[in-house]
């Protein structure tokens, strides 16, 4: 006798990523005005993806090396690329790289880092059960750190009526979680809002996790292509490291290298001593070897070249500012227009804030009416992307936003 009920019988559908849908609908809609400001991927101003110049120099190097195989990377990647990473984030005169306190794995971009950290600590980490992530955060945190174990809270950071940063509530959430708890914090460009801590703020913040014992676990996916310059995009970091805090940092390379589909990420780490640095990379190629054996090599490839040598390193720099000023004059503009339309409310956020995205105010039924009537796609939540925006559809957004606004 067959059993005719399927072992999957009871496995429920799941939801359709948010962006990923969104991009789809977008993909599918024939409007000649459509205009696309969901996705976090880089654009030109001609809306086209964008293929950094010192990344074609680096697949020439690569595509004229004779020596390039195809065999497996080590474990935790390769090590050129990894320290690079970590001197990346940390700075040359790190005082944790100078006294070896630091490890670091080649992960599959940031996701990987985040989850390759989270999974680490779920196994090793014994003072808090308790991972805290701030409201709202990246869609994927919550995702990873819950299917790992952990129990997620929130601490607050997005204020609405201020239309910044909730600094007060988000010190008081920190003095009353549990001591030793986890706290995931974007070191620059916030997901989704683009508020950062200025860095009095976070002299705060550092001072209250000090105090009550906190994990810091940083996650950077924006650096240098924030602010156009790696040192000031890596400030918050440096300076726990400098106040003797042992840290996760998360790094991906998908938006500063334009990398997005070769999943080239890092976790950095820093510890108290050399010989726990030596335990913790033990642990992590372990973990990693059941994970995922050893990573991919060509994105990583592309980053270990540029980072290695000068010239090529100084190029990318060019081509973040080329990215990051592209940004910048997409929210004057978008200021600029909304301002001279006279659109009802405060608007001087968009100029404040930082990084690919802008927490904008609108609610969930403006959102709706900016995809119904004028075919503009965004997150319910109302953040765009800037990158979505060029000097051809901004004229187009303003003025759909001012209608929505003025009338919803």
């Amino acid at each position: 006798m067959t059993n005719d009920i399927s072992v999957f019988d009871a496995v429920p559908q799941a939801p359709a990523d948010v962006i990923f849908s969104l991009t789809a609908q977008y993909k599918a809609d024939t409007d000649p005005n459509k205009v696309n400001v969901g996705v976090g991927a880089f654009r030109t101003d001609d809306l086209k993806p964008y293929v950094l110049p010192v990344v074609k120099k680096a697949d020439t190097v690569l595509f004229n090396d004779a020596s390039l195989d195809h065999e497996y990377l080590p474990i935790a990647g390769t090590p050129s690329y990894t320290q690079a990473a970590s001197r990346l984030i940390l700075g040359q005169n790190s005082p944790a790289i100078r006294e070896s306190r630091v490890a670091a794995v080649q992960t599959i971009s940031g996701t990987g880092a985040n989850h390759t950290g989270a999974t680490f600590l779920a196994q090793f980490y014994k003072k808090s059960p308790k991972c805290y992530i701030s409201k709202p955060t990246w869609a994927n945190h919550r995702n990873i750190f819950s299917m790992v174990g952990f129990e997620v809270d929130e601490y607050p950071y997005w204020n609405a009526e201020k239309r910044g940063l909730d600094y007060e509530a988000m010190l008081d959430t920190m003095r009353a979680a549990p001591e030793g708890s986890v706290f995931i914090l974007h070191a620059c460009a916030h997901n989704p809002t683009g508020v950062d801590p200025t860095r009095e703020q976070w002299k705060g913040i550092a001072q209250v996790m000090r105090e009550k014992n906190h994990f810091p676990f940083f996650d950077c996916a924006y650096q240098g292509f924030a602010s156009g310059d790696l040192d000031k995009d890596a400030w918050a970091v440096r300076y726990f490291v400098e106040q003797g805090f042992e840290l996760f940092v998360a790094q991906s390379f998908a938006k500063n290298f334009g990398l997005y589909g070769e999943r080239a990420g890092n976790l950095t780490i820093v510890t108290k001593s050399p010989e726990e640095a030596k335990r913790v990379f033990s642990q992590m190629e372990k973990l990693q070897r059941s994970e995922i054996s050893n990573p991919p090599a060509y994105g990583s490839r592309i980053v270990d070249i540029c980072l290695n040598d000068p010239a090529l390193y100084a190029e990318w720099k060019e081509n973040l500012q080329y990215m990051s000023n592209r940004i910048i004059e997409m929210r004057k503009a978008l200021f600029d227009r909304l301002t001279a339309l006279g659109t009802p409310g405060t608007w001087n956020h968009i100029t404040d804030q930082i990084g690919m995205f802008s927490f904008t105010g609108l609610n969930a039924t403006q959102v709706k009416l900016l995809k119904e009537k004028y075919h503009i796609y965004m997150t319910d939540n109302g953040r765009i992307s800037m990158a979505g925006l060029s000097t051809k559809n901004v004229d187009y957004f303003a003025k759909a936003v001012d209608d929505v606004v003025r009338n919803v």
